[in-house]
């Protein structure tokens, strides 16, 4: 069991070692971050819709509650202004005795009756009308007092009252009015008679009080925007909604409160009292689907976006960490092939501090070293055996030139004379200098020779060149004091100026100057050899470029520049900086520039050479 463990244990890190980093991180993003902001975002709007539907429900009731409180105090307040008429006593005494005639009742009705109904309703609003009903064949009807003929006797709530049997009635109906009428005017009346004293009882009397249903039509449309509610008697018929209002056209009756079996699970009812004439009477509330379903609508459109806020910021952090992982894994996967192909180039960029960063630093430290190794051990090995070459090829040379030295020294000697005898002083000094460059030739032993001695061999090559193009050529010579005791090697000022005259002023009309300059600048020795001949073009100048680094010896001109930069970077190391620029009908400037610390001084100042 425990090396299956192992197995698998090491099973699964090869294949999360096989998944690729831009993957890996992908599944990091989806795991670790995406995921758990999606179960939390479902969690929590899970668990916030459950507080905002708890939070309206709680809305409902209050809703409910204050709506009952309100039609419980409306109807309470009509009962109260009943019962205060049934206990009037002046009031039923006046309403139970005989009057003579009309004139009789109109002078007790002016002292006694006028304002002792119509006193309730300024203070009780919510009542519409109240009327006095009578069998007393002596008062005269009109104002708040009725007579109870046979058309009141017929009537809806008189029926009601007949057929009931309790105390106070509080009852809705439909009084059509005029027979030949097709309106229906919805009341809702509180209806209780007056037999509170014992005296007399000579005749019945009733009082009903009709309320104003526009006011309980306001409460109900008060709540309007969180419940549709419905003011339901103990016949279940809705007396008031807000669907329907309280007006009746063309109806005999009021609608019964039907409802669906899916809409009766969300129905909110509560009983409008205790008391007896309420008993049955209930305010239904229907809630509005509309108000939970904005309330959810409003908390998952500032989830999505505050999901979406955060999705985005996650994202873009992680394609700037992807991106900073990605970008210098493929740089150094690149730099890596190219170590294969034998292309040592370091990674120039800004690595960083982390592990990436530090494996970047690592693998171009570990590329230069491998440079450096091969250019110091494989490197130095061809630049030895070259430079053996050059050493032969140069004794070589040198056994050439040394051939049959006498003849030619005996004859330059008897030219001499004849020149002197002949008083030819420029051929004289011509030969002189003839002679002395080449007895300088034949005993330059060493490579190295002071700045100075090339600088004097030089000139009398540009003596000689002087004497043969006469007025045609002229040359000028700068050189510093400091420079003049530093070591290079042979012939590397010479054969640039021969290359300057051979290439350069020879092919021009007029005036050719060559000027050669040698000075200390930003701690390297620099010296430019230049002329005004006929120049350079742009194509041919390339191949000479070309030809001058390549390795493969060339056939033909310009030999002389190639010589001296093949031995300057043999002898310095690839650290010579050498230079030529050329302009057609300019001229030509060649230059080079040699670190001072690679230099010898003949009196000792100076750096260390590289084995020099």
């Amino acid at each position: 069991m425990v090396v299956e463990a192992v197995i698998r244990k090491f099973r699964f890190r090869s294949i999360v070692n096989d998944i690729p980093l831009n993957y890996k991180f992908m599944l990091i993003y989806v795991i670790a971050i995406l995921l758990p902001i999606v179960i939390i975002n479902y969690l929590f709007m899970d668990r916030m819709s459950w507080l905002i539907k708890e939070r309206e429900e709680q809305n409902l009731q209050i809703s409910l509650e204050r709506a009952r409180k309100d039609i419980h105090g409306m109807i309470d307040g009509g009962v109260a202004v009943s019962h205060a008429l049934i206990t009037d006593k002046l009031l039923y005494e006046t309403l139970d005795r005989d009057y003579k005639d009309s004139l009789d009742f109109y002078n007790t009705f002016n002292e006694q009756l006028r304002h002792r109904v119509t006193s309730y309703i300024p203070v009780n609003n919510q009542i519409k009308r109240i009327g006095i009903y009578t069998d007393n064949p002596t008062i005269v009807p009109g104002s708040d007092y009725y007579y109870l003929n046979e058309s009141i006797l017929s009537s809806s709530w008189y029926q009601k009252w007949k057929s009931f049997h309790g105390t106070v009635l509080v009852s809705a109906y439909l009084d059509t009015g005029a027979k030949i009428s097709t309106t229906a005017t919805p009341y809702l009346s509180v209806v209780e008679k007056m037999d509170d004293y014992d005296v007399n009882k000579s005749y019945q009397k009733l009082v009903r009080i009709d309320f104003d249903l526009s006011r309980f039509y306001d409460v109900i449309a008060r709540e309007r925007n969180y419940l549709d509610l419905y003011l339901v008697n103990d016949q279940n018929e809705v007396i008031v909604s807000m669907d329907s209002g309280y007006r009746r056209e063309n109806t005999s009756s009021f609608p019964l409160f039907k409802m669906d079996n899916e809409a009766d699970n969300d129905l909110h009812t509560l009983p409008i009292g205790n008391a007896s004439y309420v008993r049955g009477w209930k305010l239904i509330g229907v809630p509005q689907g509309t108000r939970v379903s904005k309330a959810m609508m409003d908390m998952r459109i500032y989830f999505s976006i505050l999901v979406g806020l955060i999705t985005l910021f996650t994202s873009v952090f992680i394609y700037v960490l992807l991106r900073s992982y990605n970008h210098r894994v493929k740089r150094l996967a690149r730099h890596m092939q190219k170590v294969r192909n034998e292309k040592f180039e370091l990674i120039k960029m800004d690595e960083g501090r982390d592990e990436i960063g530090h494996l970047i630093r690592n693998f171009n430290m570990m590329t230069s070293q491998i440079h450096s190794l091969i250019n110091n051990v494989y490197k130095l090995e061809i630049q030895q055996k070259s430079q053996e070459t050059e050493r032969v090829r140069a004794e070589l040379n040198l056994l050439q030139s040394q051939m049959n030295p006498h003849f030619l020294f005996n004859t330059l000697n008897a030219l001499l004379v004849v020149s002197t005898k002949n008083n030819y002083t420029d051929v004289r000094d011509i030969i002189k200098d003839l002679s002395k460059l080449l007895r300088r030739l034949l005993n330059w032993k060493d490579d190295l020779v002071l700045l100075e001695e090339e600088i004097n061999f030089t000139v009398m090559y540009l003596d000689i060149e002087k004497f043969r193009f006469r007025d045609k050529f002229d040359y000028s010579i700068e050189i510093t004091e400091e420079v003049r005791h530093y070591k290079i090697p042979k012939m590397s000022i010479q054969q640039l100026a021969e290359n300057a005259c051979k290439y350069g002023i020879q092919a021009i009309e007029g005036l050719g100057v060559v000027k050669i300059r040698a000075e200390v600048a930003d701690e390297q020795l620099r010296v430019v050899v230049s002329d005004n001949g006929k120049g350079i073009d742009e194509e041919r100048l390339k191949e000479v470029l070309y030809n001058m680094r390549s390795e493969k010896e060339t056939i033909g001109g310009n030999i002389g520049i190639r010589n001296v930069y093949r031995r300057l970077e043999l002898y310095y190391n690839d650290r010579v900086n050498f230079n030529l620029i050329s302009k057609v009908g300019e001229g030509t400037e060649v230059s080079f520039e040699i670190p001072m610390q690679l230099l010898k001084c003949q009196d000792g100042e100076g750096g260390n050479g590289n084995g020099v």
